[in-house]
């Protein structure tokens, strides 16, 4: 058995209208480097930017050309990184450093470019600073590790949201997992959660039905923009 499990974000994508905007913030206040920015594939007229946390961790950026430019508290956004908003949007998102002097750091070099930040707050498993983004953006940086189930996990909360004890074992205790000699075919029927193939079915039943072997063969693209041997010169 394996306790295989994702362990990182490899990037979080973000809706944009105004990708210059967006990098300008990311790279100039969080002094994030920017290491892409090309035309995504397979989507026409959408352009597709990274920013680098770390070599295996980036925040990605999604400029479609209907995107909307409309922010509705509680609906497309959060109000505040406790504000309600509508199911499946991001609410808020945090960003790791090691020390809380590298938050208070990181909270100097934000505010040096004009942007308010509050705090730090000390949540007891993390302390953190809060401040926005362009878009409406609602942006943490937070320090902090190792949370302890067992002091930061409420009886109350637990059950307010139907979780019985034999439940909550089970979600603090992931089952193992051993991959079979051959892969695993595609479920004959989408996901009750996947909400796209219910909207469109048919869709969704044909890109299910596509073999692995295909999607590898006919949607890779594994050619960078520019010619590795041309890349940084004039």
């Amino acid at each position: 058995m394996t306790t295989l499990h994702p362990r990182g974000v490899n990037h979080l994508a973000l809706s944009t209208t105004d990708m210059k905007r967006q990098l300008e913030f990311w790279c100039d206040v969080l002094g994030l480097p920017l290491k892409a920015l090309y035309w995504m594939h397979g989507v026409e007229g959408c352009y597709h930017g990274f920013v680098e946390l770390a070599p295996d961790s980036y925040v990605a950026f999604v400029q479609h050309p209907d995107n909307g430019k409309e922010i509705e508290m509680g609906v497309s956004h959060a109000d505040g990184p406790g504000g309600d908003v509508r199911g499946g949007v991001m609410q808020h998102v945090a960003f790791h450093v090691d020390t809380l002097e590298e938050v208070l750091e990181m909270r100097d070099r934000i505010r040096s470019r004009g942007v308010q930040v509050m705090g730090p707050l000390d949540h007891g498993m993390i302390k953190s600073i809060y401040f926005e983004g362009p878009e409406g953006l609602n942006l943490e940086v937070c320090c902090g590790e190792d949370i302890d189930e067992e002091a930061w996990i409420d009886p109350e909360v637990t059950g307010l949201c139907g979780i019985t004890d034999a439940e909550l074992e089970r979600l603090k205790n992931p089952e193992s997992y051993e991959r079979p000699a051959t892969a695993v075919p595609q479920p004959s029927e989408p996901h009750p959660e996947n909400a796209r193939a219910a909207l469109n079915p048919e869709k969704y039943a044909a890109i299910a039905g596509l073999p692995d072997e295909l999607v590898w063969e006919k949607l890779s693209e594994t050619t960078p923009p520019v010619a590795p041997n041309k890349a940084g010169q004039s």
